[in-house]
């Protein structure tokens, strides 16, 4: 089985054709074509939605045709096409969407809407074929929660943040140390080279019980010591970088292990805990949740850089897997800009059996 997959829910534009094995777990990436339109929205220091969304109109005609080309099929060859249908910026949603049900429409294939959260969740089983359950880090410019991966479709929030996202944390304190966007790679970078114990910043929740996470305490923080400084000075802002990479490691070990807690009392023991969503690429983050997970006995799953960032071959994986369960969608289905991964939660899809 081969599906389209196409994502325009942020800044990058993408297309992909991901197919599974036969009787074999796991997926092949025949293809995954990405655009990013970092170069368009570093002046104004993020996302400006309208520029995103005439961006993705620009390019995403010949992004679907170069994955095709590149997967060597034509449409006539796809088993369905499926579109990132939240959450995300609406403008950009839109467009992904309004291609894959013209492209469905067209050619008579089943079109699948998919929640961009669950194909982070799901990534993991395309690389490295991991079994439900198991438990979730997502962790991005729009979203930072844990989340106990029962099945396609079946999840259970056990943890979120209660103000800022972690990607938008690094975003606005770049900002603040006079950064370019994005700024998770720059932080990153400059705190190599910086004194880690320099400013004594807040580690907000840790200690406490529960698996939330709260940012927004520590960029004031950081907010705060720029403001002492007046001018910081180059070596100030690599150990300012430092400082916050560290306070953000910290945040994410305490709140990964209340998730782990949460997770073996409500699920049992977890397959495994894996990391999805931009900020997943943060070399830090990743080595001290190996040792977390070397610690606790549990099998650590980080895909690869290009498949925690937006990218067309997770949304494919995603439909697929819907597609094998007879979960498809009528095409009127609307985009969502917010969409709760949970169940539980209200205006969570199920899609159509």
């Amino acid at each position: 089985m081969r599906v389209l997959g196409i994502e325009t829910t942020c800044d990058e534009t993408a297309a992909a054709v991901v197919s599974d094995r036969l009787g074999m777990d796991g997926g092949d990436i025949l293809s995954n074509e990405v655009l990013s339109q970092i170069a368009q929205h570093a002046a104004y220091g993020g996302v400006v939605p309208e520029i995103a969304a005439r961006a993705h109109i620009d390019v995403l005609d010949r992004l679907i045709a170069r994955a095709l080309a590149n997967a060597r099929v034509d449409l006539a060859d796809i088993d369905a096409i499926a579109a990132a249908a939240g959450p995300g910026l609406i403008g950009g949603v839109l467009v992904g969407l309004t291609a894959a049900k013209g492209l469905a429409l067209a050619s008579g294939k089943p079109f699948i809407a998919v929640n961009h959260l669950e194909a982070h969740a799901l990534t993991a089983r395309l690389t490295d074929h991991l079994d439900f359950p198991y438990l979730a880090l997502l962790v991005s410019g729009g979203h930072t929660q844990l989340v106990a991966v029962r099945g396609v479709g079946d999840y259970r929030r056990l943890g979120s943040t209660v103000d800022d996202a972690a990607g938008e944390a690094f975003d606005k304190v770049a900002k603040m140390l006079g950064l370019p966007y994005p700024g998770g790679p720059q932080i990153e970078k400059l705190a190599q080279e910086g004194d880690p114990h320099r400013f004594d910043l807040p580690r907000p929740m840790v200690g406490r019980g529960g698996a939330d996470f709260s940012l927004s305490g520590l960029k004031t923080a950081v907010r705060l010591e720029v403001l002492k400084l007046g001018a910081p000075s180059e070596k100030d802002v690599k150990d300012l970088a430092a400082s916050f990479q560290a306070a953000i490691v910290d945040i994410m070990i305490d709140r990964v292990r209340g998730g782990i807690k949460l997770f073996t009392e409500g699920e049992g023991r977890p397959s495994g805990l894996v990391i999805g969503g931009g900020v997943g690429a943060n070399g830090p983050i990743r080595r001290a949740l190996t040792r977390l997970c070397a610690e606790s006995g549990l099998r650590f799953v980080s895909p690869p850089g290009n498949l925690c960032s937006d990218n067309g071959a997770i949304i494919a994986w995603a439909g697929l897997e819907r597609l094998k369960r007879g979960f498809t969608d009528d095409l009127d289905f609307a985009p969502r800009p917010r969409w709760p991964l949970d169940a539980t939660a209200s205006g969570t899809h199920h899609g159509k059996a």
